[in-house]
């Protein structure tokens, strides 16, 4: 399934009428989960059938206004919330994420009804109750081709700070080219350096958020000086205000994601097998004082993006644990205690000094080549000495292992001296 966006151009009171839609797809989703709560035993069609009730409400007659099949979605995310606490709660999570209610919801979703694509693929009109009418789409004319010469699932209307956006669920399996070229890497994710790999190559931190800070200041403070204590509504000039300092954010936001897609597909372009250390996030972030770069540097948005692309090229792509990677010498194995702030990993044992990041991308790749059953050559060529790894770690694959070469060798010769990777 492919997912195509188009930006909505209209009026005004078109645009209330789409907020009218997804307050009204908000409140179905909230009286969906009361109605769970309030009754033992409840299925997911059982929400469906509680939709057809919710038109009819005497007390809340809107809710007849938004179209069935969105009710039918807005059920289907509340029951999706309600799957994922079951399945938690059978895993014996610690935190069970309990379903609750939505406060601020930014989107509607329809299905095959409540909306009509112009033959042209130029507007689109939505013909529920609301009557938000026809809209203009802006996208570029490959995308709008592709629209129209596919099976659309479903539509659903985003509101963002710069506008709304209409995406289209497209019935279409994206194929790339299988292009294999036998390099394998392993990578080390950082705040010093974004990725460093295995063969020494490093990409400096974006720091998107830090870049932005000044203008993110600049903007909140003019915001708190608009508000007025006690005031419903706002007056005009806080929404305003509001709206560039989203605006700010929504442009961070995509300088981050569009960073991690250029970044995932160069890596999956180039390698056959990519391993990466699998980080919890929700844990690092405990730190006061790097919580805030650790959010910065995106890691998990940029190892969605690997899985994607190899599962995409059907290429390999391995999570491992990053236990003692840092510390452990790629060398020989023995372990060297470092905090933090020693960036040269320096073994006493074998007398290996390398950059800290590249020992621990090495030790990553190592890892990962366990898994896949692929040979670690530790050496160059014509040296006798090779390490060779059988045995798995009980890490998992994340992408295909289908149509790979039968045998990876990774050849790497671990620098003796400190120095600075070019």
């Amino acid at each position: 399934m492919l997912i195509r966006e188009a930006k909505l151009a209209g009026t005004p009171e078109q645009f209330a009428q789409l907020d009218a839609a997804i307050r009204t797809a908000q409140c179905v989703r909230n009286r969906c989960l009361r109605y769970w709560r309030d009754n033992a035993g409840v299925s997911k069609n059982d929400l469906q059938k509680f939709c057809a009730v919710l038109a009819k409400d005497a007390e809340q007659p809107w809710m007849g206004l938004l179209n069935s099949q969105a009710r039918q979605a807005a059920a289907e995310r509340t029951w999706q919330s309600i799957q994922s606490f079951y399945r938690r709660c059978k895993e014996g999570a610690k935190h069970k994420g309990y379903p609750k209610f939505k406060k601020h919801s930014r989107s509607v979703e329809y299905k095959t009804s409540g909306w009509k694509l112009s033959d042209d693929g130029m507007s689109i009109t939505f013909t529920d109750g609301f009557k938000a009418g026809q809209l203009e789409l802006w996208l570029d004319g490959s995308a709008r081709q592709l629209i129209l010469s596919s099976k659309i699932n479903r539509v659903r209307v985003v509101r963002r700070a710069d506008g709304y956006y209409a995406q289209f669920c497209l019935d279409v399996e994206r194929q790339e080219a299988e292009v294999y070229s036998g390099n394998v890497i392993g990578l080390d994710l950082g705040l010093k350096y974004f990725t460093k790999d295995s063969n020494g190559a490093e990409v400096a931190c974006p720091k998107f958020f830090r870049k932005g800070e000044k203008r993110l200041r600049r903007a909140q403070r003019r915001l708190s000086k608009r508000f007025k204590k006690g005031a419903k509504p706002q007056s005009k000039n806080y929404h305003k205000q509001r709206q560039r300092l989203g605006s700010i954010h929504l442009k961070i936001q995509r300088q981050r994601k569009d960073w991690a897609i250029k970044q995932a597909r160069c890596v999956m372009v180039s390698n056959d097998i990519v391993v990466y250390e699998d980080l919890r996030v929700a844990n690092l972030v405990r730190s006061r004082h790097l919580a805030k770069s650790i959010h910065d540097a995106g890691w998990t948005q940029f190892t969605h993006w690997l899985d994607y692309y190899g599962k995409l090229w059907s290429k390999v792509v391995v999570a491992v644990n990053p236990a003692y990677t840092s510390q452990d010498c790629s060398g020989c194995g023995y372990r060297v205690q470092k905090s933090l702030s020693t960036r040269t990993h320096d073994c006493p044992h074998c007398g290996l000094t390398i950059c800290r990041d590249q020992n621990a991308a090495l030790n990553i790749l190592k890892r990962g080549l366990e898994v896949v059953g692929a040979e670690w050559n530790n050496g160059t060529a014509g040296h006798a000495e090779t390490a060779s790894f059988e045995e798995t770690t009980g890490e998992i694959s994340t992408s295909a292992e289908v149509g790979q070469p039968t045998s990876v060798s990774a050849v790497a010769e671990p620098v003796r001296t400190s120095r600075e990777a070019v």
